[in-house]
């Protein structure tokens, strides 16, 4: 396995991260259990999750999955580099969401429990507040670090100057701040190449791209398309508008001997800025398969190819749009 830093911190992940979002409502604890534990035996250290994952609200399915994998030792806590989430509506109270100070707080709080830890490595904002003023948000984030229940804080689907914005306080109150950011990226949704990756490559922001197959779209759809997710109707409709990006792409994959989930991974893999894909496995075999990608070295034509069939915004903002 290949490690990184997050961001601009000296915190060493895997190329890989983990991610737990199908485990309770797709897959059993049984199967989460295993996936997990083979995790480990590749070397991925970087489990993503968040306190609404598990179909259920309130009661952080997901969450308790993971804490009772924890609970059952064998260094399983301390291998791994533990990120989750708040924001999300946890309750029927008008205070169960969102980043108020005393629902960071608590949502925390009700984290650890489930997650039988005393400590969270990453922890996500999972949107943007905009009714919350930045001096609360950090005045209940500073207080959880100095507790010793957060170590790291990022956040996840912020404009470029949400980030500058949260920094800049940061700054001001001689706090770290954001370390990372997890967005939507992949080669069929770019957008954050106009202004997100800019911002997190100058206040040192790993980014953790999520959905990296674009909900299985980039995963050999044409191949496939009845098996899984596919089936569904929408997912059919997203498949014909995208078809003949679709067949110029799973034709380039096939001219290079790689399956398409792989070349979409090592794409972003390419990229300086990414930390580490969430890779989101259902079962052991599609997490072994994942592990061929770091084998796979895309070359310049091949980008720039991939480039063509996905063209992104043109590059950063303004020279994407003006001069």
């Amino acid at each position: 396995m290949e490690y990184t830093y997050l961001g601009r911190t000296g915190l060493k992940v895997s190329r890989f991260c983990l991610g737990t979002m199908n485990f309770g409502p797709q897959t059993s604890e049984v199967d989460s259990f295993a996936i997990m534990d083979r995790a480990l035996e590749h070397g991925i250290n970087f489990f993503d999750t968040a306190n609404v994952y598990g179909g259920k609200r309130g009661e952080g399915v997901t969450e308790q999955i993971l804490g009772r994998w924890f609970a059952q030792g064998g260094g399983r806590r301390e291998k791994v580099v533990l990120a989750t989430k708040v924001y999300g509506d946890m309750g029927e109270w008008p205070n169960d969401s969102r980043l108020s100070a005393r629902h960071i707080r608590q949502a925390c709080e009700a984290s650890l429990r489930r997650l039988k830890t005393d400590h969270i490595d990453l922890y996500q904002m999972h949107h943007i507040d905009r009714q919350t003023p930045w001096e609360e948000i950090w005045q209940a984030m500073e207080q959880l670090v100095r507790e010793g229940k957060v170590t790291y804080v990022g956040s996840s689907n912020f404009a470029g100057w949400n980030i500058t914005q949260a920094n800049e306080i940061a700054k001001n109150r001689h706090f770290l701040g954001l370390v990372s950011e997890q967005s939507l990226y992949n080669l069929n949704a770019r957008m954050i190449e106009l202004e997100v990756i800019p911002v997190c490559k100058e206040y040192g922001l790993g980014i953790i791209p999520w959905s990296p197959l674009a909900g299985g779209l980039l995963g050999g759809a044409l191949q496939k398309t009845s098996e899984g997710r596919r089936g569904d109707a929408n997912v059919q409709k997203h498949i014909e508008k995208n078809r003949s990006k679709l067949e110029a792409y799973e034709e380039l994959c096939a001219k290079l001997d790689a399956e398409p989930a792989h070349v979409a991974l090592a794409w972003l893999h390419s990229n300086p800025v990414v930390t580490a894909p969430i890779i989101g496995p259902r079962t052991i075999e599609q997490l072994d398969g994942t592990m061929r990608v770091l084998d796979i070295h895309l070359s310049e034509e091949t980008l720039k190819q991939l480039d063509e069939i996905f063209p992104g915004p043109g590059g950063q903002a303004p020279e994407a749009y003006a001069w």
